[in-house]
Formats: C-alpha cells, sequence, structure tokens
C-alpha cells in the first residue's frame, strides 16, 4: 500500500506519497508549499502568524490528498521551528486537530539520525558526512555505511541566518565561522564526502548544472569536486546570487536562500576539506522510512531492486530479463571483460531494464529507453552508471554508432564505461535476435573460444533454424565492437 510522509520544516511543508515502503522508495505524488514558518524565528522566537496560516490550509489539503492517493499509512515529522519556536507548541495542536494524528516532533539528533538515513538509503557504501541543510538548522553526521555516532545540530539554516544577519552574507559568514570551529564531525571526516541534503543546496547544485550546461537533469548522486563548489560559492557570496548566468534554473522562492547556502558550504569545505561534494534527493522523509524497514530489506541492493520492480511492470518477459543477466555475465567472462563490482550491478540492472520500452514506437525506442532509464528515480547508482544503464539500452536499439553522434548523455561517461555499455549493447542485439524477448533460449546458447584470435556463438541442433542473414549482421556488429571475429556454429 502506497505510504505517505508530511514533513513540517522551518521553511517548507511538503507532503510526499511513496509507492510503498520499500528499499527504494519512489514517489507517487509530492507537493510542497513554502510557508517559511521559520523566517523571524531568530529574532522574534515565534512562527511567523501569516506562515502558521498557510500551513494549516496546506495540512487541510494534504490530508485529503493522502486519502485520495490511498496512503496507508501517513507519518508526520515536524522539525526545527516547531521544536523551538514559543507559539511552536499551539501551531502543533492545531495541525493535529487538522491532521486527526499525532506529529512526531523530531529532536535535533533524531533529525540528523534520520538525514543519516536517507543517505544510507540512497548511497551504496555511503563514506563522509551528511549535511541536511533546512531553513533553521543544519544537522552534520558521519556515516560509514550507517550514521556514525550522535549528529550534531546547529543553528545555520538558511532562513535563520538570513534572519539574524539582517540579510547580510558577511555578517552570516561571521555567524557560521564562530558555530563551526573545532566541529569535530567535520574535523575527523577530512578528505572523505561531503553528502549535501536540502532544498537550498539542491538549488546550488542545479545552479551548478546549468551554468556547466550538464547533460543529465538528475540531482540525486550529482557530484562536484570542492574547488568546483568553492568558485560557484564566492560567485553566490559576492553577488548575493544577482544576474548570476544559470540563475533561472533556481526556482524564485530559492534564489534569496542561495548565498546563505553557500556561505554554509564554504565555510564547511574550509574545516573539512572533503574530496568532493554530492547532492542527495533523499534526506529525513525517506531516512524515516528506511528506518521502519526489516534488516533483511535494508541490506537488498536499491539498484537492483528497482530494476527487477521494473522489469516485472514493463518488460514482456522478467525471467528472460533474469536469463540475460546470467548470458551476459558468461559472454563477458569468455571475451575477457574484467569488471569492477560496480560495473557487475550496472550491467545485472541494464539487463533488467533492457526491454521496458518495447511498447514504444520502433523509431523511438531507443530515445524512450534512454530518457526513461537516465531519468528514472533510481538510488544507489552515480550518474555515469546511469550513462551505462541508458547507453547500453540506447547501443540496442538504435545501433552501434560512433561516440561522436551518440546522445549527449555519453559526455558523463568515462570511456571504459561508454566502451562497456556498446558492448553489452551490441550483445543485446544478439540475444533479442535469438529470443524473441521470450525465456528458455538464452540458457541454451553460449559463446566459445574458437581458436587463437576468434569466437563462435554455438547453437544446439534443435536450434540450428535461428541461423539467418540478420543475426550473422548483428554477430558481425558485436565483433566488430570487440575487435574480434565472431561466427556462428550449430553442434553436430
Amino acid at each position: 500500500m502506497p505510504v505517505a510522509i508530511i514533513d513540517i520544516g522551518s521553511n517548507s511543508v511538503r507532503l510526499v506519497v511513496y509507492e510503498g515502503l520499500s528499499r527504494s522508495p519512489t514517489p507517487l505524488f509530492n507537493e510542497k508549499i513554502l510557508c517559511g514558518l521559520g523566517a523571524h524565528l531568530a529574532t522574534t522566537g515565534r512562527l511567523d502568524d501569516e506562515a502558521v496560516d498557510r500551513a494549516l490550509a496546506a495540512l487541510r489539503r494534504f490530508r485529503v490528498l493522502a486519502h485520495q492517493a490511498g496512503a496507508d499509512h501517513v507519518y508526520t515529522l515536524a522539525t526545527a521551528a516547531a521544536r523551538e519556536a514559543e507559539n511552536g507548541p499551539e501551531f502543533v495542536q492545531q495541525a493535529q486537530a487538522i491532521l486527526g494524528s499525532d506529529i512526531h516532533i523530531l529532536t535535533g539528533a533524531e533529525e540528523a539520525r534520520f538525514a543519516a538515513l536517507g543517505i544510507e538509503c540512497g548511497f551504496l557504501h555511503p563514506c563522509g558526512v551528511s549535511a541536511d541543510m533546512g531553513g533553521g538548522s543544519v544537522e552534520l553526521t558521519a556515516v560509514d555505511d550507517q550514521p556514525v555516532g550522535e549528529g550534531v545540530t546547529l543553528p545555520l539554516g538558511g532562513l535563520r541566518l538570513q534572519d539574524q544577519s539582517g540579510n547580510s552574507v558577511a555578517k552570516a559568514r561571521e555567524i557560521v565561522r564562530a558555530a563551526l570551529e573545532g566541529n569535530s564531525v567535520l574535523k575527523k571526516a577530512k578528505g572523505s564526502t561531503f553528502y549535501a541534503v536540502g532544498g537550498t543546496w539542491r538549488a546550488l547544485g542545479r545552479l551548478h548544472m546549468a551554468r556547466c550546461r550538464y547533460p543529465l537533469h538528475v540531482m540525486h548522486n550529482y557530484e562536484i569536486s570542492a574547488d568546483e563548489a568553492r568558485k560557484l560559492c564566492r560567485r553566490l557570496m559576492r553577488d548575493h546570487g544577482a544576474a548570476i548566468r544559470g540563475i533561472e534554473a533556481v526556482s524564485a522562492n530559492r534564489r534569496a536562500l542561495l548565498p546563505f547556502g553557500a556561505v554554509l558550504l564554504s565555510e564547511v569545505i574550509s574545516v573539512m576539506k572533503p574530496e568532493k561534494i554530492v547532492f542527495s534527493a533523499l534526506g529525513v522523509r525517506e531516512g524515516y522510512l528506511y528506518s521502519l524497514l526489516p534488516q533483511k530489506v535494508k541490506e537488498a541492493d536499491p539498484l537492483i531492486t528497482a530494476a527487477e520492480e521494473m522489469a516485472v511492470l514493463r518488460s514482456r518477459s522478467p525471467r528472460h530479463a533474469r536469463e540475460l543477466v546470467r548470458w551476459t555475465r558468461n559472454a563477458f567472462r569468455t571475451f575477457g571483460i574484467k569488471e569492477t563490482r560496480d560495473e557487475e550491478r550496472y550491467r545485472k540492472a541494464a539487463c533488467l531494464l533492457a526491454d521496458i520500452s518495447w511498447r514504444s514506437h520502433p523509431e523511438y525506442r531507443g530515445d524512450q529507453s534512454l530518457n526513461l532509464i537516465s531519468n528514472g528515480s533510481f538510488v544507489g547508482v552515480d550518474h555515469p552508471g546511469r550513462a551505462y544503464l541508458a547507453l547500453a539500452s540506447y547501443f540496442r536499439h538504435e545501433g552501434l554508432m560512433s561516440d561522436d553522434v551518440s546522445p549527449d548523455i555519453i559526455r558523463i561517461a568515462p570511456d571504459r564505461t561508454a566502451d562497456r555499455a556498446k558492448i553489452l549493447g551490441a550483445l543485446f542485439r544478439v540475444a533479442y535476435l535469438l529470443s524473441a524477448a521470450m525465456p528458455d533460449v538464452l540458457p541454451r546458447v553460449a559463446f566459445q573460444k574458437d581458436g587463437d584470435d576468434a569466437y563462435c556463438l554455438t547453437l544446439p541442433q534443435e536450434l540450428a533454424n535461428f541461423q539467418g542473414e540478420r543475426l550473422d549482421k548483428r554477430l558481425g556488429g558485436l565483433g566488430a565492437t570487440l575487435g574480434e571475429s565472431i561466427r556462428l556454429a550449430v553442434e553436430c
């Protein structure tokens, strides 16, 4: 059954309805209102009255929307603003009456832990620091596959910094620098990865994408070097975000807080000296749901879980997709193609996703599969990995063209990744001509070494009639991609 979370933050109030409680959470419905509950909390100690009215109106709508979407459970979380404001208890009481259920007011430690669990949910073996920047606070937690120790919550949210500093970037920098001095979480994680969680930092990542004309508009697992991040932060702090190239990629409501997100990120980089900044689309909400999963489900690979679900929903035969996993594994071994652990995962996921666009018109299957896969709501995969998955299906449908006429996404794939995607696409082109996308054929055919510098694809006698000109051409394409000679043979 669908499950919903209502997240009452210092800046936004959001409803997300997920397809179900699973290892790879997929949103069915997502709506937010930027209410600014904590806009003046630092100077008044109270939630803004107009913001409270807007938030309560949003909650009325969210309750009926969650019901309409069929949510089996609705979990409501509230963070720094509701926790700290003088009129927070009054607001929570009104909100609970509207929702007809209790609101879980997260402590700072809980907020830090669930944000870190969101990183564990969204990445495979994360290692570094999870940092969730909201409107009122930022939560820092060391992660090494899971949260390590107690998280730290600091009053350095975007709205709070804007309010405390009187909208002065220079003053905000002094506040942040003093608050981060001697921070043990950042200092102990020097040189590792900084996982940026929260809308302000995602807006900063979106701006970086626009400025460098990045070909894939997926924020989760988007990464930039610490030097690149620092340069962008300096520009935002200097110009206060005004007229900066690419700013139109950021919603107008987010732009005012960008310089304050830049202040905090710049100072974090100075203290932590991370290797890279990685942006996460998952945070407290997904971390909370992840905490409810059985341990066995938590340990599953989120990418493979999602790809298997997609194969069941959209391919002609999920069993054939699983056979393709084993068949391509054996082919890679026969051809002497070695895979890293991630490359093996990506090949497996690509096989499971290889047939999801079969209902599209034949002339558009390549583009359709490229877009569906590269922009899919997958987690546990970096952007070069997304390119691998998408390109393998694209090459299967569009042919083994040269790289200079390949889609733009090939720009984010290292040469080794692009080469393996093309080899896998060439194998798909052979496999689907043999099997007609149905099971029980691929396990009976295999590539074998044929002398010193050639290979053959061997068919059993009962499958001899699968021979044909088109199959020969596909084998020729595979051979050209590998730089090897490949022929078709039938067992005597």
